[in-house]
């Protein structure tokens, strides 16, 4: 605020001393309010914005220095500049200064003191309504702070719940977006990819608990990390059981051929951590089902933990599938292998009388991909 812009109350019962107060104050560019009393200098500052006032002290009604005690009382206006204008002596001063005043002046007025009084006061004024201004920005800046910070805890805490079983891209586009939607129960037809471990139950029965974390630590990473780079879902780990599917929430016109191709990569990678078990007396190896067909899929669990669950004989297949497997078997059902298309090198398995299924089952196993047709 310049001194231009500084609005002075003027406040005097006589006419003849405002008069005067004006026409010093208003070539120098102040804009000047004025006040028969002090009832009416209370209701202006309440309603204009006033940045300084030169008040009388003698007035019907209040006087000065109850005007100036009401302003001081007043936390909008417990520091508006008051300028207190004594008739005469120290205890007028006084009593002006007991009661609130920031400066006096005495009549008659000095022109080059008023000016000089005001425009240090007008000064200091500026300077409060820049720390007011300030901090009232400094506010907003913390409650906006606040509800962004309040907001990204929430996406990371549903991106920590989406984690659980998408991929950390998929996961992020459904937080960003912020459509949930797809977590309610619904229909469609889904790649299952089901995985175990060859020997695990031999091994953890004859080994201590902490060799047994340690193999699972290591076989979860390897597989996780896999499941994420081909945009698997993961429904969930049971020990050393795994299932994964492909075709939803997010579709995908490739499914058949993308199971296949991730659980080719995860036998690579298990291999090479069974050479490494073996080294420690731990015979395993990993067995693969794969099935297609339709599936309920959505949200199942309660508040706090949640899952994102297919249900369906499909998963069951494909269970059923990994646990005919030979160890280092991917067993796929003939959907499957012919819905990957050439790309896939493989065999007929023939015909596999699988538990809770009343027809044979026709299968193929999976030896690997044409490195000559498909891209690493």
């Amino acid at each position: 605020m310049t001194a231009e812009r500084s609005t002075v109350l003027v406040v005097d019962d006589q006419a003849p001393n405002v008069r005067l107060l004006e026409a010093i104050l208003t070539p120098r560019g102040y804009d000047v309010r004025t006040a028969a009393s002090g009832e009416e200098a209370l209701r202006a500052i309440e309603t204009e914005a006033i940045d300084l006032v030169l008040l009388d002290i003698v007035m019907p009604g209040i006087d000065g220095y109850e005007v100036c005690r009401r302003i001081r009382e007043q936390v909008d206006t417990a520091y508006l500049p008051v300028v207190m204008v004594t008739a005469s002596g120290d205890e007028q001063k006084v009593k002006a200064l007991e009661a609130g005043a920031d400066d006096f002046l005495t009549k008659p007025v000095n022109q080059s003191e008023l000016l000089a009084r005001v425009a240090s006061l007008a000064r200091i004024k500026r300077y409060q309504d820049t720390i007011k201004r300030q901090a009232g920005e400094l506010a907003a800046w913390n409650q906006e702070l606040e509800s962004r910070v309040e907001t990204q805890v929430s996406q990371l805490q549903r991106m920590g719940r989406l984690r659980r079983f998408l991929a950390p891209q998929l996961a992020e586009l459904i937080v960003d977006s912020g459509d949930e939607s797809f977590l309610t129960s619904h229909r469609r037809e889904i790649v299952v990819v089901f995985c175990d471990l060859r020997g695990f139950t031999a091994f953890a029965e004859a080994s201590e608990p902490e060799e047994v974390m340690g193999v699972l630590t290591e076989y979860h990473q390897a597989l996780g990390d896999l499941i994420f780079r081909f945009e698997g879902t993961l429904e969930r780990f049971a020990g050393d059981g795994l299932m994964v599917f492909f075709n939803d929430p997010v579709r995908c016109d490739d499914g058949p051929l993308r199971a296949i191709r991730m659980s080719v990569a995860m036998r690579t990678r298990v291999r090479g951590l069974a050479e490494a078990w073996g080294r420690q007396g731990h015979d395993l190896a990993l067995g693969i089902g794969l099935a297609q067909g339709y599936a309920t899929l959505g949200k199942i669990g309660f508040d706090g933990r949640n899952d994102y669950a297919a249900i369906g004989s499909v998963t069951n297949l494909a269970s059923r599938l990994c646990a005919d497997a030979e160890p280092w078997q991917i067993l796929a059902t003939e959907r499957v292998y012919s819905a990957a298309g050439g790309l896939v090198v493989g065999e007929d398995a023939g015909y596999r009388e699988l538990r809770g299924f009343s027809r044979p089952v026709h299968t193929f196993t999976v030896r690997g991909l044409d490195s000559s047709r498909v891209a690493s």
